[in-house]
């Protein structure tokens, strides 16, 4: 059976504190930002958040997995490739995305290795997050990790921006895509993640973008940064010029979809922001399932909208199943 979507990202164990705004700023964090850090660099942070007696919680996570937990729980079939330890968090990690329905190869580094990467996310009052992730042993993905038969074997192969920051991850990133030169039919989507990484790693970006997208995601911050434009409406123009379909989400203004042919955008869900952590990865998990059932691309923008409304009405990066359901039962209504 073909998969709907195969995914290659990060795999993360996500904890997410509610914290105030004097908090990041003592950690030496940058508001509504992602930053790298070593296990080493997180264990200082890990017990300031505990002493803090921040309300939390934690489940499997990384962006891409976020992606795939929303589109496998409306019904599609989808595969990860990623990287965990065997250790207790990459095993509760491979036990939550296989709760999910989603696939994995299962390769697992020795416990006496690296760690499994993890996420600390410190969501504000005014529901923005800022993350500080440890990649440990996810950031070495190597040949061995690969299934290139299953993602061959799919609709669409996902690509986390997050890749281009390892050298290793972004090596089986590019061997993965030179694969499909072979499939011209898998359609290629593509994450930008974070405005700093695009900035970060524009040429890796460049790279990825060669190799023929179908379809990228991004937030107005990410979009302008990858077309070195610091007007959201000349990155349109330039983004206009490509090939492919960009999808850029704008918070309070909903998202704008952008192909060859037209520029139009859908409209945001009314809500009370709890927690934007996660809502992203939501949005372009909903518009993937959305895509694959054979919608039209303003059909799929506003099933995007809602569910990741959804997510920022709630603490965390995830729903529960009930809301999984409850999102796709409104999305058929209508």
């Amino acid at each position: 059976m073909k998969n709907d979507i195969s995914a290659i990202g990060n795999a993360l164990v996500d904890t997410v504190f509610k914290v105030e705004h004097s908090l990041i700023s003592e950690l030496g964090l940058e508001i509504d930002q992602m930053t790298l850090s070593s296990a080493e660099e997180h264990a200082p942070i890990i017990e300031r958040l505990i002493a803090s007696g921040a309300e939390t919680v934690s489940d499997c996570g990384g962006s891409a997995t976020n992606s795939l937990v929303a589109a496998s729980s409306f019904g599609a079939k989808c595969f990860h490739t990623c990287k965990v330890a065997d250790d207790q968090d990459g095993i509760r990690y491979l036990d939550s995305i296989k709760e999910a329905g989603i696939g994995h190869k299962g390769n697992m580094s020795s416990a006496d290795s690296i760690p499994s990467g993890k996420c600390l996310i410190l969501v504000t009052p005014d529901a923005k997050r800022t993350m500080t992730t440890a990649l440990n042993v996810s950031s070495l993905m190597d040949e061995n990790d690969l299934d290139l038969e299953q993602i061959a074997n799919s609709k669409i192969f996902y690509i986390e921006g997050y890749m281009v920051t390892s050298e290793d991850n972004y090596k089986v990133t590019l061997k993965a895509l030179n694969h499909l030169k072979d499939f011209p039919d898998v359609k290629i989507a593509l994450s930008l993640s974070d405005p700093g990484i695009v900035m970060g790693f524009k040429d890796k970006f460049r790279e990825l973008e060669s190799y023929g997208l179908d379809y990228i995601f991004g937030n107005d911050d990410e979009a302008k940064a990858f077309v070195d434009e610091e007007d959201i409406n000349e990155a349109f123009i330039k983004l206009q010029d490509k090939p492919y379909t960009s999808i850029i989400t704008l918070g309070e203004k909903g998202s704008v979809v952008i192909t060859k042919d037209e520029v139009f955008n859908s409209p945001q869900v009314n809500i009370t922001p709890v927690d934007t952590n996660g809502a992203g990865d939501m949005f372009a998990g909903s518009f993937l399932y959305a895509l694959l059932q054979d919608q039209d691309l303003k059909s799929c923008a506003e099933f995007a909208n809602y569910g990741a409304s959804k997510v920022v009405e709630t603490f965390g990066p995830r729903l529960t199943q009930e809301s999984y359901r409850e999102v796709l039962n409104n999305y058929k209504k209508s």
